[in-house]
């Protein structure tokens, strides 16, 4: 298991951030240190804001794209590579958007579509759709959709991005990496009831450790800890898959049939955990994200409507899913809308990371050039 990210959450009041984002860097440096010298591998930090809308929406919009390019050279100087804007929530932001995504490498955001309170807005997931469409068209392979997502019933302090946002006094919150935990113990079962008690303890085990740690940083540094998302979450090499961790239990490739029931009990399982939890702490299967999935892509075992089920027990949404350069913004519209009813009919979080590809059609293979990102075949919008 690797800590994947330590994300703090600060609210800015205005377009002058330098002083808090190098405040909120240095304590993020000082808690990777502190995991590291426990023997933890830490990927990332990140900083997480409220709603840009908030701290630039009395900017034109020249001055919003100035600013915005602005805290991502702070965020350079301070060797800060994962700063997330938080979420635009108004049509006339949203079509922002595109034009500093484009102009910029490690700034995320989101849009807000809905939640249980208001129910969907449908004009936002109109605009969110174009959003994504013209990342697509605009920046590289379509690689700028990484860090933008539609989002759905989403609530602060969620340590992932793009998803991530935060709302009130300052806090921190950890992001695991650890679709090995999941290999570990499915390997080692023989049925699902076994399957179920050895993920709660290895999980168990694992998050008490890193919980107790984030409390003592909690209590020396004065800063509040939000608590674990303890998603299962995967790496990229095969036994930290999740779509390989689920065929260890006997139905065969991901995709088949039994694959919504391992979803199921992954998720009593993180529900039921002991340490506070935050975030989605969820089911993630991100197709481009998890060797297991990508390959099981390129063998068509499974498709969107797959990850759509899968979502309504566990789950995070449609994440680092790639599908066709030419698909309609309707039919991406569609996606969204589906992902959208879910998360408020189950009152859940989910969120929409899509990845349409410029020039290639289903069943063609990305080329992404990430350190982030297997390459695998596009899925199919039907």
């Amino acid at each position: 298991m690797k800590i994947r990210t330590i994300t703090t959450g600060v609210s800015f009041q205005s377009p002058d951030v330098e002083e808090q984002v190098k405040k909120t860097a240095e304590f993020n440096r000082k808690a990777k240190t502190i995991f590291e010298k426990a023997g933890y591998e830490v990927q990332t930090t990140r900083i997480a804001t409220n709603s840009w809308e908030e701290y630039l929406g009395s900017l034109s919009d020249t001055e919003i794209v100035s600013a915005i390019q602005k805290i991502e050279q702070i965020c350079q100087s301070l060797d800060v590579s994962f700063f997330s804007l938080g979420y635009a929530k108004t049509p006339e932001r949203m079509r922002l958007i595109p034009e500093f995504n484009k102009v910029t490498s490690q700034i995320s955001c989101s849009a807000k579509i809905g939640d249980k309170e208001g129910g969907i807005n449908f004009e936002n997931v109109r605009i969110a759709a174009q959003v994504i469409k013209s990342i697509a068209e605009e920046t590289q392979s379509g690689y700028g959709n990484f860090r933008f997502c539609a989002s759905a019933n989403c609530k602060p302090g969620i340590p992932f991005f793009p998803t991530g946002f935060h709302e009130g006094e300052t806090v921190f919150g950890i992001g695991l990496e650890c679709g090995d935990l999941a290999m570990k113990a499915f390997s080692k079962s023989d049925n699902l009831v076994e399957a179920e008690e050895n993920l709660k303890a290895i999980f168990e085990e694992e998050a008490e450790k890193v919980a107790d740690l984030a409390q003592q940083i909690s209590k020396d540094f004065g800063i509040k800890y939000n608590g674990i998302d303890v998603s299962l979450n995967p790496g990229l090499e095969e036994h930290e898959s999740i779509a390989f961790a689920f065929e260890k239990l006997g139905f065969g490739k991901f995709g088949n049939q039994g694959m919504l029931t391992i979803s199921a009990l992954v998720t009593r399982v993180l529900k039921g955990l002991s340490v506070k939890i935050c975030g989605y702490s969820g089911l993630m299967l991100p197709v481009c994200e998890d060797r297991g999935l990508a390959t099981r892509a390129n063998e068509e075992t499974y498709g969107i409507t797959n990850l759509l089920l899968y979502s309504a027990v566990c789950g995070c949404g449609l994440d680092t899913v790639p599908i066709p350069g030419d698909t309609p913004v309707e039919k991406i519209e569609a996606i969204l809308l589906d992902v959208a009813t879910l998360a408020i009919k189950l009152d859940k979080p989910l969120s929409v990371r899509l990845f349409p590809v410029p020039g290639k059609n289903a069943g063609e293979m990305t080329t992404f050039n990430s350190p982030y990102l297997v390459n695998c075949k596009i899925l199919r919008v039907e």
